[in-house]
């Protein structure tokens, strides 16, 4: 039973998926994580692996960068492959003062500078906001590590542009980091009455330029917040 963008058949999701957004770092993760790892689907290069975590089943699945991408493989997952809940594994640009190169951040919600939830609930602005008992599991496993931070991130439709005092704005609010998939994950999730979470790796900073992590590095260095995405899904 595939789909336009999945070439697998009903079955070969487990009801947890990790996702990240480059199918190498994907490939990584299947390769360390998972056990008796088989390769799923591999439609446009979208890499999707399934196995088992400490004896349990998981899958392991790309989402291309940007919200337009992430909701067509989350509504693709979560309609038709029976997958119960998906959680985002990647990486962003940090915000806030406290938050440094390195740090995790598990996204409890999302603003967003896209218009891709404004037409879920007419006459209503949507809140993104993740799956509480996901985001709970998450932060009970960083055991109170100073280095792991729950809030707010904003998604934003660019890499490379931002208005003139929006990162300051951002930052007077509370906003701790962007990324670009989170709102619209958690837009589909609610949709289909199921659990979302994001867990972000800190890769750069927007305020303290100079120390921004390698391309090589961005691929690699998802250790930690890959552990707290693991005590998720499994939760």
């Amino acid at each position: 039973m595939a789909t336009p963008h999945i070439a697998a058949e009903r079955g070969d999701f487990a009801p947890a998926v990790l996702m990240p957004g480059d199918p190498k770092r994907a490939e990584r993760m299947a390769s360390s994580v998972l056990e008796d790892a088989r390769l799923v689907t591999d439609i446009r290069g979208i890499f999707g692996f399934t196995g088992t975590y400490q004896g349990k089943p998981l899958s392991i699945m790309a989402s291309g960068m940007g919200m337009p991408s992430i909701a067509i493989y989350a509504t693709e997952l979560f309609n038709f492959y029976g997958v119960e809940r998906i959680i985002r594994v990647g990486t962003a640009g940090g915000i806030a003062s406290e938050i440094n190169i390195g740090d995790v951040v598990v996204c409890v919600g999302a603003h967003t500078t896209s218009s891709i939830n404004e037409l879920r609930i007419p006459g209503t602005h949507f809140s993104a906001t993740a799956d509480f008992g996901l985001a709970a599991a998450a932060m009970a496993a960083a055991k109170g590590d100073p280095h792991v931070h729950a809030g707010k991130v904003i998604s934003s439709d660019h890499f490379y542009f931002t208005i003139p005092g929006q990162v300051e704005a951002l930052a007077a609010h509370r906003v701790l980091a962007v990324e670009m998939e989170a709102a619209a994950l958690y837009g589909v999730a609610d949709e289909f009455g199921k659990a979302a979470l994001t867990v972000l790796t800190i890769s750069d900073h927007l305020t303290k330029p100079g120390a921004d992590m390698t391309a090589e590095q961005r691929e690699t260095l998802f250790g930690h917040s890959l552990d707290l995405a693991l005590a998720a899904a499994l939760s």
